[in-house]
């Protein structure tokens, strides 16, 4: 006689479940779909759902004309590039040196690392924004980037996967007389390839749509990112329009849609050997 799994979902539950999940993927997907529509439809279409209606192109050159979003997506690019490379480099340090090197403190100094994670960023603000103004890097795209350079995520997340690594292969390396750098560069971090790819995604997602920093430190065109652009092009006083409004939507997220659409199966991958380590 077949024994039942006790921890294996039973027929109702299981399809209670699958309605949840359909629920709430409807639920996140009907803005994108609104969105798509609106921007692909003449504004009279905006509000009706009329599949005969014609198709238009015309909001995204509309949109283009009455922003520099071009400008706005090169600022947001430098960002998150100057972002994740200050990143990668320090939490690669910081971790290779928690995980592997026993120094007086280095306890207390984790601990303090780990503290940082319940901080939100926000009650920062007006501290970072003085010390941007005395350095006088206000309105620059290294402003913007600098209160990020170091996470207490990212150190941690590498320093959990770092010490996973047998300590026979630093002795291995060392017998060969390679130095802490080289066997960082050679045997951490092509081991850890998954997490930071992983680590990477999340980065560039959460920096590419903050929006209150880059808000308070940037003033022109020059600086201001795709977020913050954005908020400004749809806060216009001559009237909404949310046929260009949903265009110049698509255009900011494009890139990040465009990527997972491309790379989700790695995407998922890095994610699950990432939880797994």
């Amino acid at each position: 006689m077949e024994r039942q799994n006790p921890y294996q979902p039973k027929g109702i539950a299981l399809t209670l479940e699958t309605i949840g999940a359909w629920a709430l993927a409807i639920i996140w997907i009907l803005p994108l779909a609104y969105a798509v529509w609106t921007a692909f439809h003449p504004p009279e279409f905006s509000t009706r759902f009329i599949l005969s209606a014609p198709l238009t192109l015309d909001n995204f050159y509309r949109a283009l004309d009455a922003a520099p979003f071009a400008r706005y997506a090169l600022n947001t690019f430098l960002l998150v590039t100057t972002i994740l490379a200050g990143q990668l480099l320090l939490c690669t340090l910081a971790a290779y040196g928690f995980a592997r090197y026993d120094f007086p403190g280095s306890g207390l100094l984790f601990a303090l690392v780990l503290a940082q994670l319940m901080i939100m960023p926000d009650v920062l603000i007006v501290e970072n924004y003085r010390t941007m103004s005395r350095i006088g890097l206000v309105d620059t795209i290294p402003a913007m980037a600098l209160p990020y350079m170091a996470s207490a995520f990212g150190i941690f997340l590498l320093r959990q996967t770092f010490k996973t690594v047998p300590i026979e292969l630093d002795d291995a390396a060392r017998v060969e007389g390679a130095s802490a750098l080289q066997i960082l560069w050679r045997v951490y971090i092509p081991l850890a390839k998954p997490v930071y790819l992983a680590y990477a995604l999340v980065s560039v997602s959460h920096h590419w749509n903050n929006f209150l920093w880059p808000l308070i430190i940037t003033n022109s065109v020059e600086a201001r990112p795709l977020t913050v652009g954005l908020q400004i092009f749809a806060s216009t006083d001559q009237g909404i329009d949310w046929s260009i409004i949903c265009a110049a939507t698509l255009l900011s997220a494009a890139p990040l849609i465009i990527g997972f659409l491309l790379f989700q199966r790695q995407f998922v991958q890095s994610f699950m050997r990432a939880g797994i380590r």
